[in-house]
């Protein structure tokens, strides 16, 4: 019976961790995801397109899984939240433009987490790389 309950008891402990392996996995390629989309915003430099990268580095980090979306969330989360602080210093954005601006970002961000279309923001022009 001991050895019952011990055996039981270990592929519980082993189920749970390799849940959490998976969740970490999946929040680790989300962040790469995110990173991804950052770097072809940065890349593609075109006017217009902040909205869809932010969906697009949503959208495919949340396809990952729970991990994924979780990563996708604390990564659009802390952009947000600093680009609130850094903005009016290097900037010059002290007006209501600055969180308009972070709440359209929000939104997109949630558009692609919820598993829709990111294309739905992309700019016309925008080069079929991106």
């Amino acid at each position: 019976m001991k050895l019952f309950t011990g055996l039981i008891l270990c592929s519980l402990v082993l189920g749970v961790h390799s849940q959490w392996m998976s969740f970490l996995g999946e929040a680790y390629e989300g962040a790469k995801d995110m990173w991804r989309a950052y770097s072809d915003m940065r890349e593609a430099n075109y006017k217009g397109a902040d909205k869809y990268f932010h969906a697009r580095g949503n959208y495919d980090a949340a396809r990952r899984g729970p991990g994924g979306a979780w990563a996708a969330k604390v990564i659009s989360d802390a952009r947000e939240n600093i680009q609130r602080f850094t903005d009016p210093l290097f900037k010059g954005t002290t007006s209501g433009q600055g969180q308009e601006d972070s709440r359209a970002d929000q939104a997109a961000n949630e558009w692609g987490r919820s598993g829709k279309d990111p294309n739905h923001f992309r700019p016309a022009g925008l080069p079929d790389k991106y």
